[in-house]
């Protein structure tokens, strides 16, 4: 198969001037001491719709010809891809209709439907959205337009590599998050072009990766399941054209548990302060998990920003946990007045934070004349939760348990 070429590529960072922002390159002190080198975030999660999807949708749309742009077009999407069609599509004046999925965040739905598509919700995953919209598009004469497997989808993608090479000329290696593959085959193409020595990096959800075994047997292969956080990135299957591009031109491919993206995300924004969705720190979270396979200078595509308020709250408080700024402890005192007072006085003095509190007489347990304590504390990580409970025991309180 074809690889999207040069020229190609150039023609779309042309058209797409005016139409999308040159998002700036930020560096990053902490994931520079966490790899001991240079890294630099690229940073799509501040694109137009909130992603680097926009660039791929106009570049395909744009490339339509008068009567196929007449019909209108019809894109399936959890909602990144959806906003991107929604809006070049609106720019461009052709008639848009999505589908997305029954769980597809509810901020992607509003901004899909406020950048002018008609949207219909449907189907419990991708897979299922992507054939009904395939059949909808074939029923009403309109141009489907898949979410990666397209040239002119890669030519898009690919001036994010062609913004790297001019922002950060010296670039010995960039980290992009992946699903289908239409960003890291994009950006391979463009900077393989003139830079064939720096090393592209593919990163996938561990739960949701289809590249390794696909790699492996020479040919697009399906996973069973692709239950990740990283809904962006969640595909089942790569595409005739990403496997071409990946598969030539990526120099490797690394998973992440779901424990680095929820890390990443909370780095990016404690450290960064940069929103980003799951999917969108995923070259974050290689970098936190596998530090050894980047040469520096290093930069990690953000592709993403678009994450529903809700999940952002969960996934805050999960990498609190995980990150050991969170304390539960459960301790028994004296049943006096005074002594749950003088508890949260010693916590206080060991300056940890009191989120919630339960008091509890109740347990088998229980001497007369005892109560049980459940209490959770914020913390400064992992170092300080270990000298509250050893500082605690010192000063004589029974802790019965922690987590």
């Amino acid at each position: 198969m074809r690889l999207v070429g040069q020229q190609e590529i150039h023609t779309a960072h042309e058209h797409l001037g005016g139409v999308v922002r040159r998002t700036p390159l930020e560096h990053s002190r902490v994931l520079g001491e966490h790899s001991g080198g240079e890294v630099y975030l690229k940073c799509e999660n501040l694109q137009r719709t909130g992603s680097f999807k926009l660039r791929g949708a106009f570049t395909r749309l744009r490339n339509l010809t008068s009567e196929q742009a007449a019909g209108g077009v019809v894109a399936a999407s959890a909602g990144n891809h959806a906003q991107g069609v929604a809006l070049a599509a609106s720019l461009l004046g052709i008639p848009s209709t999505v589908f997305m999925p029954d769980r597809a965040p509810l901020p992607k739905l509003s901004a899909t439907k406020s950048y002018g598509a008609e949207v219909h919700v449907g189907g419990v995953n991708l897979q299922d959205t992507l054939t009904v919209a395939v059949e909808h598009a074939e029923k009403a004469g309109s141009v489907f337009i898949h979410p990666f497997d397209h040239p002119d989808i890669v030519a898009g993608q690919a001036t994010v590599g062609v913004e790297i090479l001019r922002q950060l000329p010296e670039v010995a290696t960039i980290a992009v998050p992946t699903g289908g593959g239409g960003l890291v085959s994009g950006v391979a193409a463009a900077v393989k072009a003139e830079r064939p020595d720096v090393r592209v990096v593919a990163v996938q959800a561990a739960q949701a990766a289809a590249w390794p075994g696909s790699l492996a047997a020479g040919r697009p292969l399906a996973v069973d399941s692709n239950r990740t956080m990283a809904d962006g990135i969640a595909v089942s299957e790569p595409g005739e054209v990403t496997f071409a591009h990946v598969n030539a031109l990526v120099d490797g491919v690394l998973t992440v548990s779901e424990e680095s993206l929820s890390q990443a995300l909370l780095s990016c924004l404690e450290r960064a302060k940069l929103v980003a969705e799951p999917a969108g720190v995923a070259a974050v979270a290689g970098m936190l998990e596998h530090p050894e396979q980047f040469r520096s200078p290093t930069v990690a595509v953000l592709s993403g920003g678009n994450i529903d308020p809700l999940l952002l709250h969960r996934l805050i408080s999960h990498g609190m946990t995980s990150a050991g700024r969170y304390l539960s402890l459960r301790v028994r005192i004296p049943d006096q007045p005074g002594s749950l007072a003088a508890l949260l006085a010693d916590i206080g003095e060991l300056s940890a934070n009191v989120l919630d509190i339960e008091h509890s007489r109740i347990s088998g347990a229980l001497a007369l004349g005892e109560v049980d304590v459940e209490i959770s504390l914020e913390t400064r990580g992992p170092e300080h939760r270990e000298h509250v409970v050893a500082e605690l025991e010192r000063s004589g309180t029974r802790v019965i348990g922690s987590r």
